[in-house]
């Protein structure tokens, strides 16, 4: 028997909320989660990192000076951690065995991340939700999540988006937008493709971490992408 396939997705903050734009979308928890039902049960180990956009940037929180940009990022670390809890609900409610990890202890309510321990539990078919980013300021949950990638042995890193891969320029201004099949890490640093931020991509660069970036609301994408089928939707990063 073969080496099981490890993946980590990156979900944003953002994506939870759908229509209305702040707060958690319940039907897309639920949808999420029998997209990750679907790779447990094809045998692959799942990890998952998910930005806090939907509940506060620290970026934005810090633009105006009132609040300083430590103090804005450690406040979005706490809205991943939200969202971390509310993916876990959603996940053990389809039958799944799941724990958080978090780069910021809080024990009352999840584990503090420690990436033997993270192991273990891939090992046993648990998802593990990797949440309050890397724990410092001034780092992306994207650098978060391919960190935590790198240190789990991941095959490839998915950024779960809400188009079909990377463009050459944005899909939702431009009708004449191509989309890059693949690309390489530093096609994907250029400022108007926007993969990821460059410490994430040059991350991936140094460790030849796949990005694959895909999207997240094409039912059965997800398995199609990681089983490397013909008509999956996605872009790489390589």
């Amino acid at each position: 028997m073969g080496k099981k396939k490890r993946v980590l997705v990156k979900f944003s903050g953002e994506a939870l909320a759908g229509a209305n734009g702040f707060g958690i979308d319940s039907l897309i928890l639920k949808f999420i989660a029998d997209e990750i039902k679907s790779l447990i049960e094809a045998g692959i180990e799942v990890g998952i990192v998910i930005g806090g956009g939907n509940i506060i940037r620290g970026v934005s929180a810090a633009k105006d000076g009132i609040i300083r940009r430590t103090s804005g990022d450690h406040m979005g670390m706490l809205a991943t951690v939200i969202n971390s809890i509310a993916m876990r609900e959603a996940l053990e409610r389809s039958g799944l065995d799941v724990r958080v990890q978090s780069a910021i202890k809080m024990e009352a309510i999840c584990e503090t991340f420690i990436v033997g321990r993270a192991n273990r539990h891939l090992e046993k078919n648990r998802v593990v939700i990797f949440a309050a980013g890397t724990g410092n300021p001034f780092f992306t949950t994207d650098t978060a999540a391919t960190l935590r990638a790198i240190e789990i042995g991941s095959d490839m890193i998915i950024k779960a988006t809400k188009v079909d891969g990377v463009y050459d320029r944005d899909p939702n201004k431009f009708d004449d937008a191509k989309l890059l099949k693949s690309l390489s890490y530093e096609q994907a640093m250029q400022d108007d493709i926007k993969v990821m931020d460059d410490t994430a991509i040059a991350l991936a660069k140094d460790n030849s971490l796949p990005i694959l970036v895909c999207n997240m609301f094409k039912e059965g994408n997800l398995l199609r992408i990681i089983q490397n089928e013909e008509n999956a939707a996605y872009s790489i990063v390589k």
